[in-house]
């Protein structure tokens, strides 16, 4: 049963598939929902506009539900698929499902006060469900579709609820990180002294004493002023350099980086009551992938997870997906070889021993190359031998990457396709194939186009190893759902945190070496879910430890 749920005058209204619409008070409205999902043999699918929207309230209130449709991720997606470019909703005209969310905020305590200063929601969620509906059932192919959106969909929910139960994090193990790798915390307007120290020996060995590190411009001034001729301040390209004041000034912007961004300002911003809770954007980039919009939790760095400590009596069960996207390109593919390759465990000495490529980091740098577009170094050396030994597979990449160089849409294993390139394209091809091409112009748009090329040969393995994690995530969540039984989600193990192919669920030490089991077992899951029953394993890393640190 799926039960539409949007604001009216009054209240809040559901819309059932069946039956008729039942108008609830907003201070009803969790209550209400919570005796559905009770009484209800089969969880209820509950379709509404936005999940950050609605779920997170009905948490605060002690309420979980089994499923959802997002309306607005679910209209992205099938707005810009190929799998639906034919339906009425992906040729009509922008409207508001196509805007970014409103924000919400409690005034005075209010359960769902929209701020008056934003414009009432003018998007029908009854009529956007009927054509989402429509899009599915006519597209090219249904059950793929459909599987990206519910997939999507829980993601959402599971977001929603990892920032509720949020990731156990000691403010003191942080505070205790930050002191010994930068000194005590400083003063307002004033650099750590282990930062200010590298800066100050960066400056001597230079003989630059207003040298500005925090400045990429000024810093090239700098840099040159004392007789370093740089042409970029990137790290990488700074360890080139032969100049003893190098190695104090790579020290210092990376301690520098690491307290501006998670350094004392953001354990009181993002730290409360022994948790961090980030804000997740499901679907924030254009591959599928994840974002976040506050708490940087998609790139906490090596130095500062050892805070994250689980509470007496708890574990934390982490765990990686090895090897992820060298094994999607695999199974899209259908190449039987190279999943062979892998079937040992790891996929680049699977290589080796196949005799295609020589060593396993050239079979590394191969494979990278090929998901990336390389045509220099060993990557572009080593790509004839891998296409010799696996040709499906690099077959695959190497058309998604001229079928971005013609402008055309790529799509992934469920049907999540990519954007058209912009006007920059379009412009660039027009100015070098027109009356008045030059041969400048010419090597111009192909640059661009090589370009856009390695954005879709991408966009196919990046995407679609979107798609397994939020697969992998969601038959998770529903294991873990019942291995609670009865008990509220955050007092039994429940997933605290995400990151590309890496999870990490809490857990009470008795259950830990099942968690275990339940996040293989998922892995496992979501590979059918994409490939059915070819043959691929997606094996994992799976640790057990009291904080994250312990996982690498």
């Amino acid at each position: 049963m799926h039960i539409v749920v949007g604001f009216a005058s009054g209240g809040v209204l559901l819309t059932p598939d069946v039956g008729l619409s039942e108008l609830v008070l907003e201070q009803d409205f969790a209550a209400r929902v919570g005796a559905i999902e009770a009484e209800t043999a089969d969880a209820p699918r509950w379709v509404w506009d936005d999940t950050t929207t609605w779920y997170p309230r009905l948490l605060e209130a002690g309420v979980r539900v089994g499923r959802c449709v997002d309306l607005r991720l679910s209209h992205a997606i099938l707005r810009n698929s190929v799998l639906t470019a034919s339906s009425e909703l992906a040729r009509a005209d922008p409207g508001p499902w196509d805007r970014p969310p409103q924000q919400h905020r409690e005034p005075d305590g209010a359960l769902f006060a929209l701020d008056e200063t934003e414009p009432a929601p003018q998007a029908d969620p009854v009529a956007e469900w009927a054509l989402q509906r429509d899009a599915v059932a006519t597209s090219e192919d249904a059950g793929r579709i459909q599987r990206l959106l519910a997939a999507e969909s829980a993601g959402a929910l599971i977001a929603a609820e990892m920032r509720f139960a949020g990731m156990p994090w000691s403010a003191d193990v942080h505070e205790k990180l930050l002191a010994d790798l930068l000194g005590a915390r400083p003063t307002v307007g004033e650099r750590p002294a282990k930062i200010e120290a590298l800066l100050q020996e960066t400056k001597r060995l230079l003989d630059v004493p207003d040298l500005n590190p925090d400045s990429p411009a000024e810093l090239l001034k700098g840099l040159a002023k004392g007789g370093v001729l740089a042409t970029s301040t990137r790290s990488w390209e700074l360890k080139k350099i032969t100049h003893p004041a190098i190695t104090p000034l790579l020290e210092y912007k990376k301690l520098a980086r690491l307290a501006s961004a998670n350094g004392w300002n953001w354990v009181d911003a993002w730290v409360a009551d022994g948790r961090f809770r980030p804000d997740y954007v499901v679907g924030g980039v254009v591959t599928g992938r994840w974002a976040t919009s506050g708490g940087g939790a998609l790139q906490l760095p090596k130095q500062i997870r050892a805070a994250a400590v689980a509470d007496d009596g708890w574990k934390l069960v982490v765990a990686d997906a090895a090897q992820l996207e060298p094994r999607i390109l695999a199974a899209m593919a259908g190449d039987r070889d190279m999943v062979e390759a892998g079937a040992a465990g790891d996929l680049y000495a699977g290589i080796v021993a196949s005799g295609a490529i020589d060593t396993r980091e050239h079979a590394k740098v191969a494979l990278l190359g090929a998901m990336y577009g390389a045509t220099q170094g060993d990557g572009g050396r080593l790509m004839p031998q891998l296409a010799r030994a696996y040709p499906k597979a690099i077959s695959l990449v190497e058309d998604a990457a001229r079928a971005g160089e013609r402008g055309e849409i790529v799509s992934t294993r469920l049907g999540r396709s990519s954007p058209l390139p912009g006007d920059t394209w379009r412009e660039l091809q027009a100015e070098a194939y027109g009356e008045e091409g030059s041969a400048a112009a010419a090597d111009r748009a192909r640059s661009y186009a090589r370009g856009w090329g390695r954005f879709t040969r991408n966009f196919i393995v990046q995407g679609t190893a979107a798609e397994w994690a939020l697969c992998w995530m969601a038959s998770l969540r529903n294991r873990l759902t019942a291995l609670a039984g009865d008990k509220w989600f955050t007092d039994a193990p429940h997933l605290v945190f995400f990151l590309h192919d890496e999870l990490v669920v809490h857990t009470p030490e008795a259950f830990a070496d099942r968690v275990a089991d339940e996040i293989r077992a998922a892995a496992a899951d979501a590979g059918r879910l994409l490939f059915g029953e070819l043959p691929v394993d997606f094996p994992l890393t799976v640790a057990t430890v009291d904080n994250y640190g312990e996982a690498k």
